[in-house]
This record gives C-alpha cells, sequence and structure tokens, in this order.
C-alpha cells in the first residue's frame, strides 16, 4: 500500500505544510515560548516574550535566548520549501539589549539560493520596532523532505 501524501503545488501552501510539520516536532522552539507568525517561501517571522528566567546577571535577556529565536526564524525560513536543510554556519551582531516583559519579533528573509546553499538574513527587533540583533546564517540542503517523504 502506497501512504506517500500527495502535497500542495502551491509554494504558499507548501511552506505553510513544511512549517506546521516542523513546529510540531520542535520542542525546543516551543519550549522556549516562540509562535511562528507566518511563514512563506524563503520567509519566516516569528516571536518570543522575554521571561525572567531568560535573564542574565545584568537583568538583560542572555544572548543565547536572542541566538535561539533568530536561529529558529532562520530555520522555518530555509525550510519552507520542504526541503531538508540545516544550517552550515551563521553570524549574530547584538545592537541592543532586551528586558523581562520585552516581546521579540525575529524576521527571516532569503538573501540568496543557489543550488544547495542559501543565505539567509534575520532581522531581531522588540515590540518598539527596535533593532536588537541581526543574524546572517548559511544554510545546506541535505536529502530528503521536510513532510510528505
Amino acid at each position: 500500500m502506497d501512504t506517500r501524501t500527495t502535497l500542495p503545488s502551491d509554494p504558499q501552501e507548501l511552506a505553510e505544510l513544511a512549517a506546521n510539520a516542523m513546529y510540531q516536532a520542535d520542542q525546543a522552539s516551543q519550549g522556549l515560548g516562540m509562535d511562528l507568525v507566518s511563514v512563506a517561501p524563503g520567509l519566516a517571522v516569528m516571536t518570543m516574550t522575554i521571561r525572567a528566567d531568560m535573564l542574565n546577571g545584568h537583568k538583560t535577556c542572555h544572548g543565547g535566548f536572542v541566538f535561539s529565536l533568530a536561529d529558529s526564524a532562520f530555520a522555518f525560513a530555509c525550510n519552507s520549501r520542504n526541503q531538508a536543510t540545516v544550517a552550515s554556519g551563521c553570524t549574530i551582531d547584538f545592537l541592543a539589549p532586551a528586558f523581562e516583559g520585552d516581546v521579540l519579533t525575529a524576521t527571516a528573509q532569503e538573501y540568496s539560493l543557489a543550488g544547495r546553499t542559501g543565505v539567509y538574513d534575520v532581522d531581531v527587533k522588540n515590540q518598539k520596532g527596535e533593532k536588537v540583533a541581526i543574524f546572517r546564517g548559511r544554510s545546506y540542503r541535505i536529502k530528503g523532505l521536510v513532510t510528505g517523504e
């Protein structure tokens, strides 16, 4: 019996299907309180509210949590075409602190996609629209699909 799923041909529908499958299995993003706001081919937007247990000794958000939000948005953007894709490297620049109660929004946008590799830029802003960090991720497509294999 053939159990393969017919995948949608519409790129937006495929991006949403892949993102939903990824998010359901992503305990790390869920555990940090991240929400997937939107996804499209080569694009993802995620939010996260800074909690007290995310603060460092300066009472600002630990950079690792800001990085995790940017990295998750990057992952959803580079997997949005339902091609299994992983990070091959990334950098982050912290521009301003985030504080308890801040709602951070990470917007990941594809900058370049050629063959198996891609480059994605992620802006992380607070609820006032102030940039907290900029992240650049490099992706590498591996074998397989996100969903529908």
